[in-house]
């Protein structure tokens, strides 16, 4: 193997596993340090910088970077279920010890640059884009259709998971920033909004429509039978109050998951969530299944709905089901087939539909410049958002169709880099760097600044509030949050991953120290080969190849150090055993470019880029 390129910002960035698969690349280890210091302000404002809705996703996020976590890896012999440090719980504790002096941290704007820019939808992504362009001296416009900013956050989450108070207050920093939002007003028209003379259009509408179920008995009974997002909606806006007492929702997915609750804390006696495919397929997230079942609430799967069952009146009284089972080809592919058995009556006065969302843009003209494809998406370009109209640009929902909050403001900050360097006459395509540094932590010859130790203790419960007051109202809050200190032993069993294990080859005398210290195994000395014949010689096998072997070049006896970075706990017991100081930990820390000086090529010449290796 070729030695490895540690100058690359991605080879590192890769190493912090739970920065890298967030949508949004928050320094995740950077902040839950700072938690661990208790400077929360700090904390908050590392993931303002980063996702802009901290006290939102400490609730909400689909918690991408959870499943990443080397904790949940490493933890094997602790537990029966090792699980991953509470990262998304962690963002709630900066958000919620926070000070008020918080919204003097938040840089204020730039003077105006004399270009205006419209966001449709006031949603994450749009939200992302208005603060990224806000701030930078962008005129930028919001519009939506309803009184308050927020989007799907507010209109299709419920209260009892996030307090409206949590989405005026993180939505009110951005319209702060001079932000124009025009509250009340759909967009009716793309060519009007384009004649208005905006330099630029970000399109962040979300997915709006809800996937409907066309089966017998649907029109019949359709007084009782309800879209979910629309339920959802109506329940948040208090134009939906009550439901009847036997409830059964449909799909699998996290709607599905808050129809379900909130019909619980509704009235209904009886809520029950029925899919037609295998529980562990369902793309509800593995908490909002257990919450939902800690709830009391039964999941059915393998249901097949067949009808709408209904009396002479149209009044609905079940559904009817036929059972099906998994079927596995030899290529891996999945198949529903039918048991064989009688379909089933699941008796309801109510039912949620939750079985998908939709794009739908019948306010932009098929003639204004913007191409759709055969499902009904803008044609954009996968990196730069930008449609075939070049100053109209999409993002979130709206762009790929439905994934999540985290996700959309990735996409936002994307669009906003594109929209920057679009108004700069600079070439979209062109993505600029992260900001990286590389930086020892050594301050003695056995100190270090960062604590190395390794938390034994598995994963702290969030709080809930007792289940006779949280399932009596739709607006008391489920989870209470980390208390300070349970948030500090939480914070403590993170790795540190972003405290790298650098290798200095001209430094190694090759003494074994660093093997025979590494309580993982995962240092080894030998020759050099190919990847494949190499991972077979480690000390310790490698059970995931997608993370990278760190190689060193040719050492003294014609040897490599070979490093597997899939289980390195990061300890530095390593550097702190090497007698010449061939190790180092140095810690990595890498910011992705927002739209600004810093995004364009007439000023990269004025960006600081440090990879100290």
């Amino acid at each position: 193997m070729q030695p490895t390129n540690v100058a690359d910002p991605a080879y590192f960035h890769k190493v912090v596993d739970c920065q890298w698969a967030c949508p949004a690349h928050t320094p995740v280890p950077e902040y839950i340090r700072l938690i661990a210091q208790r400077r929360y302000d700090d904390a908050y404002m590392v993931n303002w910088v980063s996702n802009v809705f901290p006290g939102i996703l400490g609730r909400t996020c689909d918690r991408p970077c959870e499943p990443a976590c080397r904790r949940g890896r490493v933890e094997e012999h602790n537990a029966e279920k090792p699980e991953p440090v509470a990262i998304c719980r962690l963002k709630r504790v900066a958000a919620d010890f926070k000070s008020d002096d918080i919204r003097a941290r938040i840089p204020r704007p730039q003077p105006k640059i004399g270009k205006r820019v419209a966001c449709v939808g006031a949603g994450p992504a749009s939200l992302t884009v208005a603060r990224d362009l806000a701030s930078q001296g962008y005129a930028v416009t919001v519009f939506d259709g309803e009184k308050k900013p927020g989007g799907f956050m507010r209109t299709q989450v419920p209260r009892f998971r996030l307090p409206e108070e949590v989405i005026d207050e993180e939505c009110g920093y951005i319209l702060g920033l001079g932000v124009e939002f025009r509250s009340g007003q759909y967009v009716a028209s793309m060519g009007a909004l384009l004649k208005e003379g905006f330099d630029a259009v970000f399109v962040g509408s979300g997915a709006p429509r809800g996937r409907d179920l066309e089966i017998p008995g649907r029109k019949e009974a359709a007084e009782n039978i309800h879209i979910g997002i629309d339920w959802l909606a109506s329940v948040s806006f208090g134009h939906i109050t009550s439901v009847k007492k036997r409830v059964i929702v449909l799909g699998g997915g996290n709607t599905a998951m808050d129809c379900c609750r909130s019909a619980r804390r509704m009235g209904a006696n009886e809520v029950k969530v029925i899919v037609r495919s295998g529980f562990e397929e369902m793309k509800a997230s593995p908490w909002e299944k257990e919450d939902a079942m800690h709830e009391g609430i039964p999941i059915l799967n393998y249901h097949v709905p067949k009808a709408f069952v209904h009396d002479e009146k149209g009044t609905l009284t079940a559904m009817r089901f036929e059972l099906v089972q998994a079927v596995y080809d030899d290529k891996g592919r999945r198949k529903l087939v039918p048991t064989g058995q009688p379909d089933v009556e699941i008796g309801c006065d109510e039912v949620l539909i939750a079985v998908g969302q939709e794009n739908a843009f019948p306010w932009i003209e098929r003639d204004c410049g913007i191409a759709f494809d055969e499902w009904g998406l803008p044609q954009l370009d996968a990196t730069t958002f930008q449609s075939s109209l070049p100053q109209v640009f999409f993002g979130g929902d709206a762009a790929f169709g439905p994934k999540n909050i985290i996700t959309a403001v990735a996409h936002g900050h994307e669009a906003a880099v594109s929209i920057d360097r679009f108004l700069h006459g600079e070439a979209v395509t062109q993505r600029p760097p992260p900001h990286v540094n590389l930086m020892s932590q050594k301050m003695g010859i056995h100190e270090w600044s960062y604590d190395n130790a390794v938390s034994n203790d598995l994963r702290f419960k969030v709080p809930w509030a007792k289940a006779e007051k949280a399932l009596a109202s739709i607006k008391v809050e489920v989870e209470l949050g980390f208390d300070v200190a349970t948030a500090f032993k939480e914070a403590e069993r993170c790795l540190n991953c972003d405290v790298q294990t650098v290798f200095s080859p001209k430094l190694c005398i090759e003494c074994d120290a660093c093997v025979d210290i590494c309580p993982m195994d995962c240092i080894t000395f030998t020759g050099n080969a190919d990847e494949a014949e190499l991972r077979g010689r480690l000390n310790a096998p490698t059970l995931h190849a997608d993370q990278a072997l760190y190689v060193s070049p040719e050492l003294k006896t014609r040897r490599v150090m070979v490093k597997d970075e899939d289980v390195c706990l990061h300890c530095g017991l390593c550097a702190e055993r090497c007698p010449t100081g061939a190790w180092d930990m140095q810690k990595f820390l890498l910011l992705t470019t927002k739209a600004g000086a810093a995004c364009r090529d007439s000023t990269q010449s004025a960006v600081r880029v440090e990879t100290l290796a």
